[in-house]
């Protein structure tokens, strides 16, 4: 899908403060994945062209699907396909900044694993936040030390109002 990558720094440039760093009541404003995902979902479908044979899902497992027998139940947070048929483009990990090692760790195991199994062409890793440059740093070291050879476009949103940008 040639136009994706457009669609989505478009739709992180449109991602609104309150849904980058969520207000708290009483509190420090949180980095909330959650809430950061759904409107990247959202500003991402505002954008999608109605022709495309692609179509964007969010956290989809693959529970019972016969090419991922015996694996571990992963849901990467999104996922772009042509539902019904082997023609998987985009399988894509979200992580806020502050990113361990540990949780990229298991990220690059989600994305390996649809890689695989399931051909998805492009796996993402988006790390937004302010710090999201430095865990870039984190992200880099663990796709080093991990065991597959895997395409992987580390993109960075440090800040709303802006795209997100490939590291």
């Amino acid at each position: 899908m040639d136009e994706f990558t457009e669609i989505f720094q478009r739709a992180t440039e449109a991602i609104a403060p309150d849904y980058f760093h969520l207000p708290v009541h009483h509190a420090a404003a949180l980095y909330r994945e959650r809430v950061y995902c759904y409107e990247l979902y959202h500003q991402m479908r505002l954008r999608w062209p109605g022709n495309s044979p692609y179509r964007l899902n969010g956290e989809v497992d693959k529970r019972n699907h016969p090419d991922f027998e015996g694996e571990p139940k992963k849901k990467p947070d999104f996922i772009v396909h042509q539902p019904g048929t082997a023609e998987n483009c985009v399988v894509m990990e979200v992580k806020a900044a502050g990113i361990a090692a540990r949780e990229a760790t298991k990220d690059l195991r989600t994305l390996a694993l649809f890689t695989e199994l399931a051909r998805y062409r492009r796996p993402i890793y988006l790390i937004y936040g302010v710090r999201a440059g430095d865990d870039v740093a984190t992200a880099q070291r663990c796709l080093r030390d991990f065991r597959y050879d895997l395409p992987l476009e580390l993109w960075i949103h440090e800040a709303p109002g802006t795209p997100a940008v490939r590291a």
